[in-house]
């Protein structure tokens, strides 16, 4: 997988993503940005949420399990810019037993992106810089 971000202008990015997508990155006005859209720490925490949320629901599809109304809260605890913690929450409005509710809170900590928060993953910044 590939994402590329293109600044446009200040602060604000096209973040560009294999498959064709594309969102506008940005940082809130506070921060010296236009809010033009959600900041990188906000799109950290959406891509926890939505993760968790697709886990549950691939999980929940499996097992036959009718999910009704169903909300994933990431609630992001930070020390000036950086993250120190996460809380998820979910929310579903279906009658599951108290046994599947469980499970299900299992599952939400088996999203690829809660494991890339909470293990060690290696970031390496390329020896050079190239020219575009």
């Amino acid at each position: 997988m590939q994402v590329t971000a293109r600044r446009r202008q200040g602060y604000s990015h096209e973040v560009y993503f294999d498959g064709g997508h594309c969102m506008l990155v940005d940082e809130p006005e506070s921060e010296g940005g236009t809010n033009e859209g959600p900041s990188p720490m906000q799109v950290l925490a959406a891509a926890l949420a939505s993760c968790t949320a697709i886990t549950v629901e691939m999980y929940a599809n499996r097992k036959d399990w009718n999910l009704g109304e169903f909300h994933v809260d990431v609630e992001m605890s930070t020390e000036g810019q950086e993250p120190r913690s996460f809380e998820v929450s979910l929310r579903l409005g279906c009658d599951l037993s108290d046994e599947q509710l469980e499970r299900l809170r299992q599952i939400a900590g088996k999203c690829p992106v809660h494991k890339a928060l909470t293990h060690q993953i290696d970031v390496t910044i390329k020896d050079r810089v190239e020219r575009i």
